[in-house]
């Protein structure tokens, strides 16, 4: 009788370390996956960095285009800082608007839809763009927005 309360004795205690053990394992599974979830940015810390599309403009040539966009009427509010972010692109796609025959929506996002109207602007009016208008922002467009840059950097009182 004494062998048989000690194997069931056995047995309960091997049974509470087997499922405080596991409870342990489940509880650092969960604590290990919801850490990572944690630590994720919010939808804003996300998208602030990547709003910042300066398409190969350094920050002084990029002060330039918010320069003219401030002083020239296309409502931007914005810093100098050379950080062509949404509020910067939103005042461009309203001149690209104007001017250019951009139809998409002034949201700053810089689409295929901003980058070819872009791509008119530089080609028509003579930044030297040459390429096709393809709504793809490629080292020619690139290199034509950084002429339109520095030749915008003695406009206004910046």
């Amino acid at each position: 009788m004494r062998s048989s309360v000690l194997t069931r004795l056995f047995v309960s205690v091997t049974a509470v370390v087997g499922i405080a053990a596991g409870s342990l394992v489940s509880a650092g599974t969960s604590l290990a996956a919801s850490a990572p979830a944690s630590k994720l940015p919010t939808s804003s810390q996300a998208v602030a960095p990547l709003a910042v599309v300066n398409l190969g403009l350094n920050t002084e040539q990029a002060t330039n285009v918010q320069c003219w966009l401030k002083y020239s009427g296309w409502g931007y509010k914005g810093a100098l800082d050379g950080q062509l972010g949404t509020n910067s692109w939103k005042a461009f796609q309203r001149y690209l608007a104007y001017r250019w025959d951009y139809n998409g929506a002034i949201d700053g996002i810089v689409g295929s839809g901003t980058v070819s109207a872009l791509q008119r602007l530089l080609r028509d009016h003579g930044w030297g763009y040459t390429g096709p208008i393809d709504g793809i922002a490629g080292s020619g467009t690139q290199a034509a927005f950084k002429r339109f840059a520095d030749r915008h950097g003695d406009y206004g009182p910046c």
